[in-house]
């Protein structure tokens, strides 16, 4: 989704970067996966092919290369991604916390919404996907400059592309509901404006550089010759099909971050705060697991064999984790309830992100059986430990989720275990490359940490300044009476 996605690239011309040849070294480094289009066994019989495909190809060639039935694809991801955040993010959150809350998290997720995209099209695509350095994209495409219907954006298959457009249009839906995410963290005790300026500064800061570091890279047809086009935890060789990183772990640090800042609710520990209404909760939640195919299955860029791949693996492994978070609570307390099922449905879509282009379908259920167990610790056990009011559990959900699956990326993706293995793109066309699981468990968890130490700190920063200047929560009688009417001046129900 971003994504194990987007290799939109200089789909114009080519100016920048060097042309220096690939190394040795280099080729070892590039444990380039297989995000997407080809899988390790398909890409056997490429080579025999390499006389009918064009190496760097003109615009006028790529112009050939697309195909309607991968655009329209693409689009329809892209509505399917907005609409896990409005209404389904919106929804979900909203049920869970009071009433006198809910329209305020409906309102928050809607015009986070509102300004990312906008931030987007002035900034965002052109700091994360265009040339730069290793660690953010430069403003050679700020207002989408040079973007046009006759400019393209590479796949993760050599000489297939599709529009630019279409490509700017999926990756601005994931840049619109990543800091949406962060708003559960600190639900209900929150000031409106405060929290807007942090989503800007963070996105610029956090969302884009991430981003960039995970997804960009000169596209299948141009790399041999371009070498230097990519970000650094791409280059590093780290795997996150749709997101594990970029969107999950990235979100869930600052939402720890957020909490702890701001402090706990007025009353928190002291009296009941239930969810208001889990039918909303509920709606919100299946919304949130049909529009993940989008999320995932759109992050190959292509409709194809990878497509349904990580489409059948997104449903399976929402599927076990539900079934095993239901199970934990059985064991625990006696019984289950539809907060755990939904619950344990989102972590099973967040461990599956970074994962399901990579593993087979017996891996995804393994993946989903596995990580509710863990996140239930998190948001039960490790947070009454600590003491921290993770409202509606971002951290316990979306961090650690995200942790366990792109950990878990490196072990499901392994061929010997059915996975779709990595392909070495340093050569052209690509070929499959020989898979080192330890290695690439490593390289998964360097990604990791890079990731919450950059977003971490970025986001302490961001809090503590904007928290200085401006304020950012209410006063105690405000939160009491809720943000509903002392933030905004309406109510969600009026009876």
């Amino acid at each position: 989704m971003p994504c194990g996605c987007a290799p939109a690239k200089l789909m114009t011309m080519r100016s920048d970067a060097t042309g220096e040849g690939v190394t040795t070294k280099m080729k070892t480094q590039l444990k380039l996966a297989g995000l997407g289009a080809l899988s390790a066994s398909l890409l056997a019989g490429l080579p025999a092919l390499a006389q009918d495909m064009i190496q760097n190809p003109s615009v006028e060639q790529m112009a050939t290369m697309v195909n309607k039935g991968d655009t329209t694809w693409m689009l329809i991801s892209s509505a399917l991604v907005l609409m896990m955040a409005i209404p389904a993010l919106a929804l979900f959150y909203g049920g869970l916390v009071r009433t006198k809350n809910m329209l305020s998290l409906l309102m928050q997720v809607f015009m986070i919404v509102s300004i990312c995209s906008i931030l987007w099209v002035v900034v965002g695509y052109s700091l994360a996907f265009t040339a730069g350095s290793p660690f953010i994209g430069g403003l050679s495409k700020a207002m989408l400059a040079g973007v046009s219907t006759g400019t393209y954006a590479a796949t993760f298959s050599n000489n297939v592309y599709i529009p630019e457009y279409a490509f700017v249009i999926f990756q601005m839906t994931f840049a619109a509901i990543t800091p949406a995410l962060i708003i559960g963290a600190f639900a209900e005790r929150i000031k409106f404006w405060p929290l807007m300026l942090f989503v800007i500064g963070w996105s610029l800061l956090a969302y884009y550089p991430i981003a960039h570091m995970v997804w960009f890279w000169a596209g299948p047809d141009f790399l041999v010759d371009f070498p230097a086009d990519m970000g650094f935890l791409w280059a590093m060789g780290a795997l996150d099909f749709a997101g594990g990183t970029v969107v999950h772990i990235n979100s869930g640090i600052a939402g720890l971050v957020g909490c702890l800042v701001i402090g706990p609710r007025v009353g928190f520990n002291k009296e009941p705060m239930p969810p208001h209404s889990l039918t909303m909760t509920m709606i919100g939640a299946a919304l949130l697991w049909v529009g993940w195919f989008g999320f995932n299955a759109g992050s190959n860029l292509e409709s194809n064999g990878i497509t349904a791949l990580a489409f059948l693996n997104t449903f399976v492994a929402t599927a076990a984790a539900t079934v095993s978070w239901v199970l934990v609570e059985q064991l625990r307390h006696g019984r289950a309830s539809l907060l755990g099922a939904v619950t344990g449905a989102v972590a099973g879509l967040v461990a599956i992100t970074p994962a399901c282009g990579f593993a087979s379908p017996g891996g995804a259920l393994i993946l989903g059986l596995i990580v509710s167990p863990i996140c239930y610790i998190f948001v039960s056990t490790v947070k009454k430990m600590f003491s921290y009011d993770d409202s509606l559990d971002v951290f316990g959900v979306h961090c650690i989720g995200g942790i366990v699956g792109a950990i878990g990326t490196g072990i499901v993706a392994n061929p010997s275990f059915g996975g779709q293995g990595w392909v070495d793109y340093t050569v052209f066309p690509a070929v499959a490359g020989a898979y080192d699981m330890g290695a690439q468990i490593m390289t998964q968890a360097k990604a990791v940490l890079l990731t919450l130490v950059w977003s971490g700190l970025v986001s302490l920063v961001l809090f503590y300044v904007i928290k200085m200047v401006f304020g950012l929560r209410p006063s105690a009688d405000d939160e009491r009476q809720g943000l509903d009417q002392t933030s905004h001046g309406e109510s969600a129900y009026n009876m």
